[in-house]
């Protein structure tokens, strides 16, 4: 599977799942997990470089970053983390702009 097919497919895997978790039709613990599964299906790819190809797989890599680092249950707790979060998404869907203070980096293994 190339990286933008990879990215794509979890860009829109990723918007379901925060807006599930935003709905409360799914519980948060769902979206760590896919965090953690899409960061183990990227080391299988064995990508070595870490600057994103494109805006749409930066800002990617921003949202499972801090998903990582806050975990989903802020989306549920903070509404700044919830506002920025959103904001990527409306990125993604076409209706928003790049989002301020957007640092996305692929991981490398």
């Amino acid at each position: 599977m190339i990286i933008e097919q990879f990215i794509n497919e979890k860009i829109g895997q990723l918007g379901s799942y925060v807006k599930a978790v935003i709905c409360h039709s799914l519980h948060y613990t769902e979206l760590d997990r896919f965090v953690v599964d899409t960061m183990e299906e990227w080391t299988l790819l064995k990508i070595y470089e870490e600057t994103p190809n494109n805006a749409r797989e930066r800002v990617f890599w921003h949202v499972m970053h801090e998903i990582s680092l806050h975990g989903a249950q802020s989306l549920e707790l903070n509404l700044f983390f919830k506002s920025e979060i959103n904001t990527c998404l409306d990125f993604f869907s076409g209706t928003g702009s790049y989002p301020i203070d957007c640092i996305g980096w692929r991981p490398i293994p």
